[in-house]
């Protein structure tokens, strides 16, 4: 049995994903590019390029990592790209996508003969997390002034509409989609792709499936253009666990037990949207705080029933725990990270990395 903690990545729970995300792309013609974003184990890159067509990215990093490590399609996206580092992105990437009109005309000579794209912010949103929605009041995420993007219309050749963050309900989408062909649907007719971004959760339980290939199918056909959906978390949900080990335990008017991890360090998402992990099943008479190592007093994983009160050595699994985790991982005092496993199809567990102290030193200077 692997030392904890580590993160578990079993590819029979990322198969059905794949398998959805295969279904989806030849039954409405679109591609499918993982976001590294939210999720960059290279390890299992092999694996998934068999069900999808590339990698999208947020930054010069992660572009060279899509292109290293994943076949298929590379996309290069960025808030705002520097000047030193455009020579390489564009040198990794098959597409560039540009965050705004100033960048597009800042890089328009060094990128002529690059296959380039402009993001575009239809302000729909579809989050409740006012830090997440890149439809925010404000947003810098985007042009969405149609004036404003007309007259470059001819230097590029695709949009990015990426305004979905956690979306389930497929109605919404939809209606999102028909405003955005009502508001830039001209401007769409002139492109020869549009990517619709990540954010569509369309490989959760019940999410119609052959509604979304309809649609998709039917927007691709009506405008000419190639769709691109960057699916993240909808990629990789279920599929990993982070395995933890209590050691010790008090109680000071509850339960609590105290693990080998950190939200901070471990699940940053956790303390930045105030959730409670996922532990399963969650169920019996005992009811505990699972908290974490570091000193800061919020670190909790939160409460939950076990069957039998909780002692050092005992072993709990947490679900859910491959997005957006491994990509922001840290040193917060200087925890131990999480080693990263991957459970084969055939069930046999093997250790793709662990970290130690000379990690930790070679991150400071």
């Amino acid at each position: 049995m692997l030392a904890t903690p580590h993160y578990l990545i079993d590819k029979s729970r990322l198969l059905p994903n794949m398998e959805k995300i295969a279904w989806l792309r030849e039954n409405s013609g679109a591609k499918a590019l993982l976001a590294l974003k939210c999720f960059a184990t290279w390890d299992v890159f092999d694996f998934m390029s068999h069900y999808m067509d590339g990698t999208t990215s947020s930054s010069l990093y992660e572009v060279k990592l899509g292109r290293e490590k994943f076949p298929g399609e590379t996309h290069a996206y960025s808030v705002a790209w520097a000047p030193d580092e455009i020579d390489e992105v564009l040198a990794s990437s098959d597409k560039i996508i540009f965050n705004t009109v100033g960048q597009l005309s800042r890089f328009e000579e060094v990128s002529r003969g690059h296959k380039r794209g402009l993001r575009v912010n239809p302000g729909v949103s579809t989050s409740s997390f006012d830090l997440a929605d890149p439809a925010r009041p404000f947003s810098r995420l985007g042009e969405h002034d149609p004036a404003r993007i007309e007259p470059v219309a001819g230097l590029i050749s695709g949009f990015m509409f990426h305004n979905n963050c956690e979306n389930a309900d497929f109605d919404r989408f939809a209606a999102m989609l028909d405003l955005i062909e009502q508001r830039f649907g001209y401007l769409i007719r002139q492109m020869e792709w549009i990517s619709l971004g990540g954010g569509i959760h369309f490989t959760g339980e019940g999410y119609p499936l052959d509604r979304l290939a309809e649609r998709l199918k039917r927007f691709a056909g009506q405008n000419g253009v190639q769709v691109y959906l960057e699916p993240g978390e909808a990629a990789i949900t279920k599929s990993t666990t982070l395995e933890l080990t209590v050691l010790d335990t008090l109680y000071n008017g509850r339960n609590l037990a105290i693990v080998d991890s950190s939200i901070e360090a471990h699940m940053l998402d956790l303390l930045i949207y105030r959730e409670s992990a996922k532990i399963a099943p969650n169920e019996g008479p005992e009811e505990w705080m699972i908290c974490g190592k570091s000193c800061l007093a919020g670190d909790i994983f939160g409460t939950f029933r076990f069957p039998e009160a909780l002692k050092p050595g005992d072993r709990i699994s947490v679900q859910d725990a491959a997005g957006y985790t491994m990509v922001k991982k840290n040193w917060f005092n200087g925890v131990k990270m999480p080693a990263i496993a991957v459970r084969e199809l055939d069930g046999t567990v093997r250790l793709v990395r662990d970290f130690t102290y000379a990690d930790f030193a070679a991150a400071l200077s």
